[in-house]
């Protein structure tokens, strides 16, 4: 969701309005969007052999989304944040950089998936009043996008199967249903619009886990002064210990806006995951029988 918060910031939201309801460090030197990325392309989405592959593999991730929110609920990480004013030639003018402690919670128990993220700040940005700063978050929920309630909404086809790191990625185009429902909106003068979204999803074939994630409007809303919206968010495999797991959470997330007056640029990028522990302490006194 975008919304005006105050006359200096923008805040830019992508969450789900109708059910209540993010890799490497040269990212923080200004990384910009890359339409494809350089792989290896192999048989066309013509190949009924591999139609049958790709559907299988955006079946097997379907049902990985609720498990992905799950575990995204049970670890917390550092977030570092790089909001920039981008100029003309399309490099950052000016940068303001943070650093939280990030978690993100799911819940479900409503009978519709309700997403919270919760920011503590470790290392405050200065501030430069004078510069009106894009404010990111809720880019996690772009996953929804796979999610079965939104399976309607989108039209997916698939493009390819690419190599990567030894890894057979299955990649798949998504376009909206014109009218359907959306995982993201833009709020201004209280109101909410959805917005369509059309973009590319990288699977790990085997697994289903979702690699890469890329999102772009699929028409301007200039009336609404949104000129163009981007993301590209990069997940990697998190090991854990004691006991032993695998995640797939997100190391790095770009998110590019224009308006006909202004271009901003926000980089994430998450690191050092551990597991959200609570402690509870428990003191007997000393009762008669």
């Amino acid at each position: 969701m975008i919304r005006n918060a105050n006359p200096r910031k923008l805040t830019l939201v992508l969450l789900i309005l109708l059910t209540g309801i993010l890799a490497c460090t040269t990212l923080l030197a200004g990384q910009t969007m890359r339409d494809d990325p350089p792989a290896t392309t192999a048989p066309k989405a013509a190949d009924p052999a591999f139609s049958a592959r790709a559907n299988e593999t955006l079946q097997r991730s379907r049902k990985l989304i609720d498990k992905f929110f799950e575990q995204m609920s049970n670890v917390v990480c550092n977030e570092d944040v790089a909001q920039s004013i981008v100029g003309k030639n399309g490099k950052p003018m000016y940068r303001e950089e943070s650093v939280f402690e990030y978690q993100m919670q799911a819940n479900a128990r409503s009978g519709s998936l309700k997403l919270v993220e919760s920011r503590d700040a470790r290392k405050e940005a200065f501030r430069d009043p004078s510069k009106t700063l894009l404010i990111t978050n809720g880019f996690a929920s772009m996953l929804l996008v796979l999610h079965q309630d939104f399976e309607s909404s989108f039209v997916f086809t698939p493009v390819s199967e690419e190599a990567l790191d030894g890894r057979t990625l299955v990649k798949i185009r998504f376009k909206p249903v014109p009218g359907a429902s959306s995982p993201a909106a833009i709020q201004l003068r209280s109101r909410n619009y959805p917005l369509p979204l059309t973009g590319d999803v990288w699977l790990d074939r085997d697994s289903g886990a979702v690699v890469k994630l890329m999102s772009r409007l699929d028409s301007g809303l200039d009336d609404l002064g949104l000129h163009d919206l981007r993301s590209e968010i990069h997940y990697s495999i998190v090991e854990f210990h004691d006991p032993e797991e695998s995640y797939w959470m997100p190391s790095s997330a770009v998110i590019d806006v224009q308006t006909p007056k202004q271009h901003w640029r926000n980089v994430h990028r998450f690191t050092d995951y551990r597991r959200f522990r609570a402690t509870i302490q428990v003191q007997f006194g000393e009762g008669k029988p």
